[in-house]
This record gives C-alpha cells, sequence and structure tokens, in this order.
C-alpha cells in the first residue's frame, strides 16, 4: 500500500538529507561525508547517477570531534531522532556504530570496516527538517 506515496517520501527524504548535509558541512564540530556534501571524494560520481537535485539518498554519516565519549554523548542527547541500526524509515534514525553495532570488534578492527570511534549515521526521515537540525545541533552542543 505505501508503494503509492514511495516517491514523495524519497523525495522529502532526499531534500532533507542535502539540507541536513550542508548544515552539517559548517558546523565546526563535525566532519561529514556522503554524496550529498560536495566536498565528499564521491559526489561527482552520485550527481551524475543520481537525479539531478534532490537524488543523493537518505544516509549520511559523521564524525564527531571529542571521539568515543562524545560519540555517545550525542545519541543521548537527541529527541527527535529514533537510536536503531535500521535504515529507510519514515522517521529519522541515528545510530553510534563504534558503541552499538561494532562493539564487539577491537578498535582497530572498527577502523578497517571504517567505523571510527566518533563515526555517527544518520538515517534522515520526513520530519520537519528544521526540528531535525535543531535536535542535532542541540545534542551536538550538549556533547
Amino acid at each position: 500500500t505505501g508503494m503509492k506515496t514511495l516517491e514523495l517520501r524519497m523525495l522529502k527524504k532526499c531534500i532533507n538529507t542535502i539540507v541536513f548535509t550542508r548544515w552539517l558541512a559548517s558546523n565546526p564540530l563535525v566532519t561529514v561525508s556522503g554524496p550529498a556534501n560536495p566536498r565528499d571524494p564521491n559526489h561527482a560520481t552520485a550527481a551524475r547517477h543520481f537525479r539531478k537535485g534532490d537524488g543523493f539518498g537518505g544516509i549520511l554519516t559523521f564524525g564527531v570531534k571529542g571521539g568515543l565519549d562524545a560519540g555517545k554523548a550525542v545519541i543521548d542527547g537527541v529527541n527527535i531522532f529514533s537510536r536503531l541500526a535500521n535504515v529507510g524509515d519514515a522517521k529519522s534514525l541515528i545510530i553510534h556504530p563504534a558503541s552499538t553495532t561494532h562493539a564487539q570488534l577491537s578498535a582497530a578492527e572498527r577502523v578497517t570496516t571504517g567505523v571510527t570511534d566518533d563515526l555517527i549515521r544518520l538515517s534522515v526521515g520526513l520530519e520537519h527538517i528544521e526540528d531535525l537540525i535543531e535536535d542535532l545541533a542541540s545534542a551536538l552542543e550538549k556533547a
């Protein structure tokens, strides 16, 4: 039944992710990666293969200054984001892989998988983008 609105939901997720990425890229507390970030090494390739202007997907990652403890603190500080490992939901999701999905690995093993201690992954949802930004900004300030 959700197929009728899938295109609209994905468009909203993609636009939210672009806005979120641009906001994060201007934040001195983080280093953002993902194809929506013009500074990301994969941006040009993504721009060639995805829809113009709105097709970079709904997932992005960023590193937060302060490493493992700061990453955990950001997760603990959000209110709107759900703390789940899923991706692609209508609601926005956040996870700190080093302390959750990859916690059983050593620090060296995590690095080989691309999971650094400061890494946070977002699956951006359909909520109002300003609410999401305010929620994460508050969590970053507390961390």
